[in-house]
Formats: C-alpha cells, structure tokens, sequence
C-alpha cells in the first residue's frame, strides 16, 4: 500500500430535522390541542484513531464526508429520528488542522482517541413546546439548525520512540534490519528509502521500543531539497535520536564531520523543539576499517565534531555493536518514560452520544371535563 502522510477533506454534518406544527384531530376529543414533534437531530462527524490504520490514503480520494439530516417531526407527538452520526478512521498520530484557521482541532496521538470534527444540528421544535394558558393553539414551530461544515488538513506524523537521521547511504535501513523484523529497501544509490520505516526492537523478554527510519537528509532540506524535508515531522513524537554516520564514505572527497554538522543544522532550521532532542552519535560502517584502527578512528571523530552526548561504533551490515547499542536505548528509555498529555479539565477523550433511534411521545389523553 502507498504510504500518505497527508491529505485534505471537507466534512459537512448533517442538517437538523424541521419540528411540526400540528394539532389532534379525532373523533369526540374537539378541541384537541396542538401536538407537532420535534425535528431528529443532523449526524455529526467525528475522527478515531485506529492502530490497524497505517496510512491517510483513504483521505486521498475521498474527500468530502457528508452526515445526512434528521427527520423532521411529525403530528401525533412523534419526534423525528436523528441521523446516525459518521466515524473516520484514521491512524495513530494523525493532527487533525483547520484548513482556513490553522487551528489545530484534534491530536489523536493515542488508539481509541476520539475527536468531534462537525457537530450536527439540533432539531427544531414542534408547536407542542409554544402552548401556553395565552395560547391554547400555537401554531408556531422552529427549524432545525444547521450542520457545521469545516475544510480540514491531515498530517500522520508517526508514533516512534526512537528516531534515525542520517545523510542518504548512511546505513540507516541497513541498521533498522539489524535490528529490528523491519525489510527496507537497501541498495548502493541514495534515496532507497523513499517513505518512512517503522520497526518493533525486541530487547529481551517484555522489552521492546519502535524505532523509525526516515528518508536521507542533504543539505537544504529545511527548505525543501531532496525527499526527508517531507518526513522530519515523523520525528517530532520521538523521545531519541540516533545520528547515524558513515565512517567511510565511498567518496573520497567527502567531509563526515561537515556533513554531519549540516545535518544538526537542518533540525534547528526546520524545528528547535526536535533539534533539542536528546541525539546520540551512531559511527556506521566500522567494517571497511581495519579492525585495529576502530576505536581510534570512531574517538577521533567524535573529537572533531565536538560530540558532547553518547557516541557508539557499529557495523550495521554484520549486526558489530548493534546489540550493546539497543540495550543502551531501552535503558534509556525506561529512565525516560514517555510523557501522555491530557487536555486540560479532561481525563477521558470526549465521546459524542450516538444518534437516537425512532423515539415516539405520547401525551397521555385527557378525560373530556379536562379538554379546553
């Protein structure tokens, strides 16, 4: 399946049901008084995030989401039946964002998350509501209100605690299938991975943290070259960053410590939150180095970058140093546990009550000493 981070709806809640005006009509009750139902509520529109969902490419052909009306009353006392409301399943991490305003309406950062995105209208009410002991025969009744309607942008930013960032041709798929039970694409071209990677790391027995791949970073990414600008907020949710590096580019010429300060400079431009993140240093590639010169080699350069934070050497393609390296991040991790935000005033995702169903009222009949 295509892998779509975005996409662009229009939702339309439905109408609310128009109340009646009506009055009894039957053999020996004269006079019988008004009774005109309410009109049924519109169907709403709300949004629920699904683990089993992976991707917005749904969103990217069905754009406009329409609720219908409610019924509208009837004489009898009966009240129109409401619309049944309309439920969008998207996936975990999906921000939900007004398209005119920019206001972000929802985070469903959590399955199960639930958001109201256009709330249908009430139902009028029927001439049953304006009697009074001035008015024996009302015959007013009100209109159903109207639906809202909203142009909404989605963006998936996947749920990962640990992140990769690197240069295309880093190792960074390389590292995610040693790993992990993830199968990216790996070639000897930049740019293999095209869309973001997830993979489940099993450190032992009951421990266990996602890790995600992005596309390669350049130089100008921030401002829209090459493919990772596209996918840096897939990074956003995550808790740690590993700053992979290629030890040994095939390119003579090439500058590893150059290249990777472009990188850190990349993360400031597009985002200070997430260049703020804890990154650690990951020298990929220590298997085309002499294994004499390794620890020199990995020492020194984290010497020229002038690397503060963890740094580890690893051979990704024959798995050296991987196992110490994902110890050392679930260690991490479980001194750093993840921080669940909660609306404020709110414990619990607000859930909209279904529509009701075909509801009848009756008004008990009047004894003929008591018809007006």
């Amino acid at each position: 399946m295509k892998f779509v981070d975005e996409a662009r709806i229009e939702v339309i809640a439905g109408d609310g049901g128009n109340g009646a005006a009506s009055f009894r009509r039957e053999k020996y009750v004269p006079r019988g008084g008004p009774d005109g139902g309410d009109g049924g509520r519109g169907g709403s529109i709300l949004a629920i995030a699904d683990r089993n969902v992976n991707t917005l490419v749904d969103y990217r052909y069905a754009r406009i989401h329409r609720a219908k009306r409610g019924e509208n009353g009837r004489g009898a006392d009966q009240y129109g039946r409401g619309a049944d409301d309309i439920v969008l399943r998207m996936p975990v991490g999906t921000v939900i964002t007004d398209a005119d305003t920019g206001e972000v309406v929802a985070d469903l950062d959590r399955h199960d998350a639930r958001a109201l995105l256009a709330k249908g209208g009430k139902g009028g009410l029927g001439n049953i509501h304006f009697k009074s002991s001035i008015n024996r025969a009302p015959r007013q009744s009100t209109p159903g209100e109207k639906g809202e309607q909203r142009r909404l942008s989605l963006e998936l930013k996947v749920l990962a605690d640990v992140g990769l960032l690197g240069l295309p041709n880093a190792g960074k798929s390389t590292l995610i299938r040693a790993i992990s039970a993830a199968r990216p694409k790996v070639a000897d071209y930049p740019f293999t991975t095209l869309a973001p990677q997830l993979g489940v790391v099993r450190v032992d027995e009951g421990r266990s943290f996602v890790v995600a791949d992005i596309p390669g970073l350049i130089e100008g990414a921030a401002e829209g070259a090459g493919l990772g600008h596209r996918f840096l907020r897939h990074l956003q949710r995550t808790r740690l960053l590993l700053h992979v590096v290629d030890i040994a580019p095939a390119d003579p010429e090439a500058d590893a410590v150059a290249d990777a300060r472009a990188i850190a400079r990349e993360l400031a431009k597009y985002d200070a939150e997430l260049a703020a993140k804890p990154r650690w240093l990951v020298v990929n590639k220590l298997d085309l180095v002499p294994a004499e010169e390794r620890d020199t080699r990995v020492k020194a350069f984290a010497r020229s970058l002038r690397w503060k934070g963890p740094v580890f050497g690893i051979s990704a393609i024959d798995g050296g140093g991987c196992r110490a390296l994902t110890f050392a991040v679930q260690d991490w991790l479980d001194e750093h546990p993840a921080q669940v935000p909660v609306p404020e005033g709110e414990e619990t995702p607000v859930v909209v009550t279904p529509a009701p169903v075909d509801v009848r009222r009756r008004r008990p009949r009047a004894s003929k000493a008591q018809t007006p």
